[in-house]
């Protein structure tokens, strides 16, 4: 649970007496994904969605967690020094992240960003990092705020690394 200006937010999983037909964020893929199928990928366990739920019962806004693996290729030299040779490394997908047109522009975004990470990080699951696609500049600008890295062949696909992560909530 968080405070966004005076109101109590809370973060709870998709649940089907939560109604997003009237979510609208403004970016299409995300809005369609949300309506039609963050369920069935939350039944069929391909993605955790999560919902920002205001006062008013309304949806704020939502993001996806899920596993995923890096190849240690495409991470920067620096980044896999002290990690061992494997093919890949273990990571945690935010799949996706939006905020409701109605919402932007209040701290929302980062509110859940920062959910996300703490779900990440307190997960029984190994991950070496959480990862982003940003859809466009505007979201690889957020995440770039946020500390996460751009991979060097791949600058719309960010990473922040579990360790960095942690120091977050000490």
């Amino acid at each position: 649970m968080g405070k966004g200006g005076d109101e109590l937010l809370r973060v709870e999983v998709l649940g089907p007496h939560h109604d997003r037909s009237g979510f609208e964020s403004g970016i299409e893929p995300l809005d369609r994904y949300f309506r039609t199928q963050a369920s069935q990928d939350a039944k069929k366990n391909m993605a955790a969605p999560f919902v920002l739920v205001l006062p008013d019962r309304a949806i704020g806004g939502y993001y996806t967690l899920s596993s995923t693996a890096l190849k240690l290729a495409e991470l920067p030299a620096q980044a896999t020094r002290k990690l061992p040779r494997y093919p890949s490394v273990p990571a945690t997908l935010i799949g996706r992240l939006a905020v409701d047109r109605r919402h932007q522009g209040k701290g929302y975004g980062r509110f859940l960003l920062a959910d996300a990470l703490y779900r990440a990080l307190r997960s029984e699951i190994a991950a070496f990092a959480v990862i982003v696609d940003a859809k466009d500049e505007n979201a690889r600008r957020f995440y770039e705020r946020e500390s996460f890295l751009p991979l060097p062949d791949q600058p719309m696909k960010l990473f922040r690394p579990m360790g960095d992560i942690e120091k977050l909530f000490k």
